[in-house]
């Protein structure tokens, strides 16, 4: 009796799972069959296999400066990730473990960070960044993106929950704070490491109003902004709009599925005691 509820109950489970894989992925396929048709059939709602090509990507590739573009938004994303995950981590683990004067109100000032919408800040930081000649610039498109109130927030709750007794046993053994920090805090937060490493790269990736607002000169595009220079005030290519955005979305396809291991790995050996 058992084994007949059990079965109709994981065909259910199956069988939704693979309807929601399906609409979720639809919309990517979609968008991968229409960037290989021909600029006259894109506009058409049909399936029809005959014309595809990657005449498109070609196109795209030969006329514009993708791959500078693409270099441009890697640099950018590469250096927003790291430097942002390295000062988010410390920072978390300072707010949850170490007492110093003034914890609870930078606490507090970060909370309130997270309530304000980031539209808001955009001119403010571009009058700061113009005025030290950081427009159109690496540095411009990179310092302002570096501190992330959420991956702060998000590090403090987890290194809240760790252990201290590993803390307290490693000080016994002589290590100090540092050393504590980066031989038994750090590896054992790899799942928090992980989720907003790919939180920020996904972030910085796809970040379109700033850098819009602050680059000024083709060759210092990202992809997104460069994609969107791409379409006319008045009339744009759908193949053409959605082989860029495939081509944007190759390097977190990729990010995601290198991280996707480290990330369970982390989370299993996390709930292991």
């Amino acid at each position: 009796m058992e084994k007949s509820v059990s079965k109709p109950m994981k065909f259910l489970f199956y069988f939704l799972t693979i309807g929601y894989a399906g609409i979720a992925l639809f919309p990517f396929f979609w968008a991968f069959y229409t960037s290989l048709r021909p600029t006259k059939e894109a506009f058409k709602l049909n399936f029809d296999f005959s014309g595809l090509s990657f005449d498109t990507y070609i196109n795209l590739i030969e006329k514009n400066d993708i791959l500078k573009w693409y270099f441009n938004s890697i640099v950018i994303a590469v250096c927003v990730t790291i430097i942002g995950v390295v000062l988010s981590t410390m920072a978390g683990y300072a707010l949850a473990r170490i007492n110093f004067k003034g914890k609870n109100i930078i606490f507090m000032t970060i909370l309130g960070i997270m309530m304000i919408p980031g539209q808001i800040t955009m001119i403010p930081q571009y009058m700061l960044l113009n005025e030290f000649n950081f427009v159109n610039t690496y540095v411009g498109l990179i310092i302002p993106f570096v501190f992330n109130a959420f991956n702060i927030f998000m590090m403090r709750q987890f290194f809240l929950s760790f252990p201290i007794s590993l803390e307290e046993a490693a000080e016994i053994d002589g290590l100090n704070r540092f050393g504590i920090f980066f031989k038994i805090a750090l590896p054992l937060a790899k799942p928090a490491v992980t989720t907003i490493t790919i939180m920020t790269f996904m972030g910085s990736w796809n970040n379109f109003l700033m850098p819009n607002l602050l680059i000024t000169s083709r060759d210092m595009y990202t992809l997104p902004v460069g994609m969107a220079s791409l379409n006319s005030q008045y009339f744009s290519f759908p193949n053409q709009t959605m082989a860029g955005a495939m081509l944007l979305s190759i390097p977190m396809v990729i990010l995601f599925l290198i991280c996707q291991r480290y990330f369970i790995e982390g989370v299993t050996s996390s709930g292991i005691k």
